[in-house]
Parts: structure tokens; C-alpha cells; sequence
């Protein structure tokens, strides 16, 4: 079985993408930017940007069976080395109980307003094995 979820971005389409993809009991969330869709802004700082995402991310995981609490993996990419601790900050109290894989790295963003970047893995049901 293989399920894509699309949150309705512009990007999508144009880049040829699903912003998530579930196949069997894993979820693939695909790189996810700070827009915030309700406002439809991309907010200056990278804390608001990172918990965005995670919000986005979060729904993306929910529609495909699944939630934040099922990350495995999560990979963030950061505009720039003096962001790290604001991420952190961010993100820490999201998965500090978690604890998935993660990798973080430091790159050019596609668009300037553009701090980070976020992708997840989750297994369906992870979250009942996290001991």
C-alpha cells in the first residue's frame, strides 16, 4: 500500500513532490520549511520557522496514520551555524523523549527567509515501543 499526503503547497506540484509518503507501516515526510499556512508568511525567526514545520510535519503524519510521536529519524537542515541553539531550543521539548535518529546540517537555503529545513521518518506505532 502507498499513500501520499499533500498539504496543497504550490511546491508540490511544481517540484513533482508529496509532502509526505506511507508505505506500509513508514511514513517519508518530505524537507519541510517554516511557512505558516494560515498566515501565509514565512516568519522571520528560525525557532517559529522550526516549530512550523514540526506542525506541518505533525498533520502530514496524522493524515497518513501515523504522528510525531512515530519519528525514527529526523534530519535538519539550518541556513547557518549560529541558528544551532535557537533549533535546539525548538525542537528539544518536541523530541526529547522520542529521541529519533537525527542529523543535523548546516547548508544554502533555497530562498533567503528560508532557516531551516525539516524531514522525518516514522514507523507506525513506534511511539507504544519508545522505552
Amino acid at each position: 500500500m502507498v499513500q501520499r499526503v499533500s498539504t496543497g503547497s504550490p511546491f508540490e506540484a511544481t517540484f513533482g513532490y508529496s509532502r509526505a509518503v506511507r508505505h506500509e507501516d513508514t511514513v517519508y515526510v518530505s524537507g519541510t520549511t517554516g511557512y505558516d499556512y494560515a498566515t501565509m508568511t514565512m516568519p522571520e525567526g528560525v525557532g517559529q520557522q522550526a516549530k512550523n514545520a514540526l506542525a506541518t510535519i505533525d498533520k502530514a503524519l496524522k493524515e497518513a496514520g501515523s504522528s510525531i510521536q512515530d519519528t525514527v529519524r529526523v534530519v535538519y537542515y539550518v541556513g547557518d551555524r549560529s541558528l544551532v541553539d535557537e533549533v535546539v531550543a525548538a525542537v528539544g521539548p518536541v523530541f526529547k523523549d522520542i529521541r529519533p535518529a537525527a542529523s543535523m546540517l548546516i547548508v544554502q537555503m533555497i530562498e533567503e527567509g528560508m532557516k531551516i529545513e525539516i524531514e522525518v521518518t516514522a514507523r507506525i506505532g513506534a511511539a507504544t515501543s519508545h522505552a
